[in-house]
């Protein structure tokens, strides 16, 4: 084993980054026998120097996060400060001054991973990002290792534990969408400001990520469709119950049946009881892979927090570690297809519509037209009808969303329907 050991700048120290530190200390033999060398924290870069960090050494803390990466001895810097700005440019300066990078920044990857695999090519190191998508669930290796000798056509999944806590308290309980949100925020698995969670960003970034490596296609945020749940009401969850079904926030990357192509979205979706994804409980995250030779693989675990992802940062710092000892670098970016990424109206699947029409004869007759002459099939339809008004639940076979859009723009125009209560994807069919 090498005695001389690899200096480690960590940037940022809050839940996620106290854990990594944590554990390098009280770990640091396990580690330093699985690299090849001992590891030591070099320098800590935070806002608050005032602070007290139990088990951080108050000399490595500074304010000077540039200075730290500029040093030139080190040899990992570790990311978990998240957003744009300053992790950009900190982690490209890393590059600059020789140190690989790990980082959890799931916003930035998303935003620009290409510039940032373009910088770590440039100058010979490794960028592995591990936490950035579903915590401590190894999904990213297996994406582009395990998996790279095989052709991945979809990667469904459920990348938010808050949203998931929501929902299943929801389907479990009955609870309104704020009462569930309230009880989350509770137990702290919802922050003060929820946004980037329900309204769907933060899935949105993972499904970035996540397409591009299992389609070797630069997908950046912009191209994800999304949907958040914050208009999921208990009468949704009342109606997919009724389908056999319940519902969830859903990451879905898939690739065009023709091959030429590939989509990604966000959007709450129903999906049948039966699929594995539907047992998926409280704050968990799972993801299902669909791929030519190795059929169907779920990945599951915790999704977030500060152990599961410190967990998985620490993954990533033993595999960079053990590049640097061999004088080596682990896969870059994948880009090599370079497919195009498709618009939402091209995407393909059922739909469950809910409207409230006047309760008369030739209601459904009207309302079946308009699908089929905007091409969509239905498959079953129920009414039910009191006192001159009715609610129709129409469920379509698959159809483009750009048919649906039209179809239900014209199911407006007619005098018979009062109102579209409701329209929600099918998925996992």
């Amino acid at each position: 084993m090498r005695t001389r050991p690899l200096k480690v700048a960590l940037l940022g120290c809050g839940v996620v980054g106290s854990e990594v530190a944590r554990i390098m200390t009280t770990h640091a033999d396990d580690l330093a026998a699985r690299i090849g060398a001992p590891v030591e924290l070099a320098g800590v870069a935070v806002r608050r120097p005032g602070k007290v960090r139990e088990g951080i050494d108050p000399a490595l803390v500074t304010t000077d996060a540039t200075a730290l990466v500029k040093r030139g001895d080190i040899d990992v810097v570790v990311e978990v400060i998240g957003g744009i700005e300053p992790a950009r440019t900190l982690i490209t300066t890393a590059f600059e001054h020789g140190a690989s990078v790990v980082s959890a920044n799931k916003a930035l990857l998303a935003q620009d991973g290409a510039a940032l695999h373009a910088a770590a090519e440039k100058h010979g190191k490794d960028l592995y990002y591990e936490a950035a998508v579903a915590g401590a669930i190894p999904l990213i290796r297996p994406l582009r290792e395990s998996l790279a000798g095989d052709k991945v056509n979809r990667v469904l999944g459920i990348v938010n534990g808050t949203t998931n806590f929501i929902l299943d308290k929801m389907d479990s309980t009955g609870a309104g969408y704020q009462e569930a949100l309230d009880e989350a925020t509770a137990l702290g698995y919802a922050e003060a400001d929820p946004t980037a969670d329900v309204e769907g960003f933060d899935a949105a970034a993972k499904a970035a990520i996540l397409a591009g490596i299992a389609f070797h296609t630069r997908v950046r945020l912009d191209d994800v469709y999304r949907e958040g749940m914050t208009e999921v009401t208990a009468a949704d969850f009342a109606s997919a119950k009724e389908m056999g079904c319940t519902i969830k926030l859903l990451a879905i990357c898939e690739r065009a049946a023709d091959g030429g192509s590939v989509t990604a979205r966000v959007h709450p979706a129903m999906i049948p009881l039966t699929h594995p994804l539907a047992s998926v409980r409280g704050a968990y995250n799972a993801v299902f892979v669909e791929s030519d030779a190795s059929g169907q693989l779920m990945f599951y675990g915790p999704g977030a927090g500060g152990s599961p992802t410190a967990s998985a940062v620490l993954g990533d710092l033993v595999a960079v570690c053990r590049n640097r000892l061999n004088g080596a670098t682990g896969p870059g970016e994948s880009a090599y297809a370079a497919l195009p990424v498709s618009g939402m109206g091209e995407v393909v699947t059922r739909y469950h519509i809910s409207l409230d029409v006047a309760d008369k004869p030739g209601v459904l007759a009207q309302v079946a037209t308009v699908f089929a002459e905007h091409g969509v099939s239905i498959d079953t339809v129920r009414q039910q009808g009191k006192d001159g008004e009715a609610s129709l639940v129409v469920v379509t076979h698959r159809a483009s969303d750009a048919a649906l859009v039209g179809t239900v723009e014209a199911l407006r125009k007619l005098d018979t329907v009062r109102g579209v209560a409701s329209i929600m994807r099918v998925e996992g069919e």
